[in-house]
């Protein structure tokens, strides 16, 4: 039986890390907890050159619990599944916390979805409503809908209770990106919240005075947490780019509206630095970046243009981050950093043989597993219980990363130990003579040199039974000069054997490269008929 509770019941942030969730629970709620403390301050701000939208913590709560009633009222039994169809506006924060207030299952999904893409994702979830925003596409079918002309109205009403509850019940579904399979609904659970609290210290180094500007979109799980979510939590501000800002725009941004956190994926740091050598940004403290690794020649060159660093983390839709650098603790050059302060992962060495990462002082390498117990785990992906249980060893979830843990180093060097690489996806491993050689180490050589631009290692198939691996990038280097830094500083068998100029190099929704859809489109290049 689930009991309601009128406010907002701020939980204080210093609570220890390992802590069980506080039970009864509600993660807007707890999100929210801030609008009993400052309801004045500012909570978002969707931000633009010529100006910002401005959202209180007081607003917001309202606009919230208001936008329960409504949902409410629309009489959807207990546990509805609602499809979000929205853009990066202030309606999808409220629809999504406005749902989870009220005890439904809010699933975010990409705006860029195409009506085939969404319709295929609406058949194996049935929802019970779709939230639609203008010009976006729906599923087929005649579902229930609202658009966001009754959404803004609910804002209005009356609040609602927050509905409260076992931490441990569904709470709202994201979906994968799909760069290892076809997209699936990931299940989080209410404590889910109360687990990213790990990462407030052990990545961002979070402050209630920070002004965190990401630049992702709402519904990608890494904006939705790190952008919103966390922030609020411990009552700092977001900052969210209009959807018409570009890129280049972003250091006007950071400087206009005193961002002192810049959050987003490596391309787009990328992006940035094609357009400004130097960013005047006075109050930026620190940067932080995920959804796939960034190299290190990208991260020395965003800190000489800003004079900050860039904390990388590594994470994924089924457990949030588990592994990263922090400003009070920066990761050695090349790696990750370290497994951050109660989480509960391990390695699962080739004999199939499982140890906890911090176990041994000794190096070790091998694919990255999370402890069923970690907080942050997730209930399983939806419809798909086989699948879900497929991808335990046991107790530990298996997710298909490798890593390699580093020597510990002598005290007297003073360097720091025991730090984290990321070797890449498992899938993604070339295989050259028998060598397994990760895409990344090849990517983080040649990715170096002047004029490189992006560059992509994979294998392809050059003729029936014969692979080589190959460099795909986007820039106005000479093969030459890939050929010579290549014979440098990678083993013979690490050096690609073919360089092949794109374009761009194709990346999905959220700004991760495609490396499926790139080794097709390179496939079909090298076997066209000239």
């Amino acid at each position: 039986m689930h009991t309601v509770h009128s406010g907002s019941g701020p939980v204080p942030p210093a609570a220890p890390l390992v802590s069980p969730c506080p039970q009864p629970f509600n993660l807007a709620a707890y999100v929210l907890a801030s609008a009993a403390r400052t309801p004045e301050k500012m909570a978002l701000q969707i931000v633009r050159p010529s100006g910002a939208e401005r959202w209180s913590f007081g607003r917001l709560e309202a606009a919230v619990r208001g936008t329960a009633t409504g949902l409410l009222q629309l009489g959807l039994p207990t546990g509805a599944k609602i499809l979000l169809r929205l853009g990066n506006g202030p309606e999808f924060p409220v629809a999504f916390l406005g749902a989870i207030a009220a005890g439904y299952v809010p699933v975010p999904t990409s705006a860029q979805l195409t009506e085939a893409e969404i319709t295929k994702m609406a058949a194996g979830l049935g929802p019970d409503l779709v939230i639609a925003g203008d010009g976006i596409a729906l599923p087929q079918g005649g579902l229930p809908s609202l658009n966001l002309t009754d959404l803004r109205a609910m804002a209005d009403l009356p609040p609602a209770d927050y509905t409260m509850g076992d931490p441990e019940r569904l709470a709202y579904m994201v979906y994968t990106s799909g760069t290892s399979g076809p997209p699936r609904a990931v299940m989080h659970a209410h404590r889910a919240i109360w687990a990213r609290r790990m990462m407030v210290a052990g990545w961002y180094g979070l402050r209630e005075s920070d002004r965190i500007l990401h630049a992702g979109a709402f519904n990608w799980t890494y904006t939705l947490g790190t952008g919103l979510l966390d922030p609020w939590s411990i009552g700092a501000t977001a900052l969210i780019p209009h959807p018409s800002v570009e890129p280049r725009m972003i250091p006007l941004l950071l400087k206009r509206f005193d961002a002192t956190i810049f959050a987003a994926a490596p391309g787009v740091y990328r992006q940035i630095l094609k357009h400004h050598a130097k960013i005047d940004a006075p109050k930026l403290r620190h940067g932080l970046s995920a959804g796939e690794a960034m190299s290190p020649s990208l991260s020395a060159a965003w800190q000489e243009a800003s004079g900050t660093l860039v904390h990388q983390a590594l994470g994924m839709s089924e457990c949030s981050t588990f592994l990263s650098g922090a400003p009070a603790r920066p990761a050695p050059t090349g790696t990750i950093g370290w497994p951050q302060a109660g989480r509960k992962l391990g390695v699962k060495l080739e004999s199939g043989e499982i140890t906890p990462l911090e176990a041994t002082a000794t190096p070790i390498t091998g694919e990255l597993v999370i402890h069923r117990a970690d907080q942050g785990m997730f209930l399983g992906y939806y419809g798909a219980a086989e699948e879900s249980a497929a991808r335990y060893d046991g107790d530990w979830f298996c997710t298909g990363d490798l890593i390699a843990r580093e020597a510990e180093t002598g005290a007297e060097t003073g360097a720091e130990t025991g730090a984290v690489r990321y070797l890449g996806r498992a899938d993604d491993l070339m295989n050259a003579g028998g060598f397994r050689v990760s895409p990344l180490e090849v990517e983080a050589v040649l990715g170096a040199l002047p004029e490189a631009g992006d560059v992509a290692a994979l294998v392809l198939e050059v003729k029936p039974e014969v692979s080589v691996i190959a460099l795909a990038y986007t820039g106005a280097a000479e093969i030459a000069a890939f050929e010579a830094l290549a014979a440098r500083d990678l083993a013979r068998y690490k050096q690609p054997r073919a360089y092949l100029r794109q374009d761009t190099l194709p990346r999905n929704a959220n700004g991760k490269l495609d490396r499926r859809a790139l080794a097709r489109a390179l496939a079909t290049a090298l076997h066209t008929p000239t």
